[in-house]
């Protein structure tokens, strides 16, 4: 006769739930892997178009600094040749016989810097231009990076 606590039948039925488990479990696991699959080649592909993009906008940054490098050393030889020149304001003082007639206003005279001190000044302002035009890029690359990134996710 047939009994429901034969413990083959137990067994039995123990057997088909175990393996019922596991090949749901290798099922879910295998659809899991592949969905994992695409979403690494969807990222590899969000990957691609940011780092292209960066590049991009170094190129540009590479090219601005060399058109500005150019522009500078075109400035500097023409103020070492004289051709541009720089002065500054000063105050002249008045003269004993203009004096009294002044009251009190200078008059407005102007003092040429010599080209090496010239060229100092201006070099200074050069470098925070090319430190402007790095910040620059650097804000661009994270707002595209930042785009790109966020573009994907929708």
């Amino acid at each position: 006769m047939f009994k429901l606590f034969n413990p083959y039948v137990l067994a039995g039925i123990f057997a088909l739930l175990v393996a019922s488990f596991f090949e749901g479990h290798h099922i879910a696991y295998l659809e899991q892997q592949a969905e994992i699959a695409k979403l690494n080649e969807k990222a590899r592909a969000v990957e691609q178009e940011a780092s292209q993009r960066v590049n991009d906008l170094s190129t540009k940054l590479v090219k601005a600094n060399q058109d500005a490098k150019t522009q500078i050393q075109k400035r500097d030889a023409d103020i070492a040749s004289g051709k541009l020149r720089f002065s500054i304001a000063t105050r002249a003082v008045p003269a004993a016989s203009n004096a009294a007639s002044a009251s009190g206003d200078s008059i407005q005279a102007r003092a040429e810097l010599d080209p090496t001190t010239a060229q100092s000044l201006v070099a200074i302002t050069d470098q925070g231009d090319a430190n402007t035009r790095q910040l620059n890029a650097c804000i661009d690359a994270y707002n595209t990076v930042f785009k790109v990134i966020n573009g994907a996710k929708k």
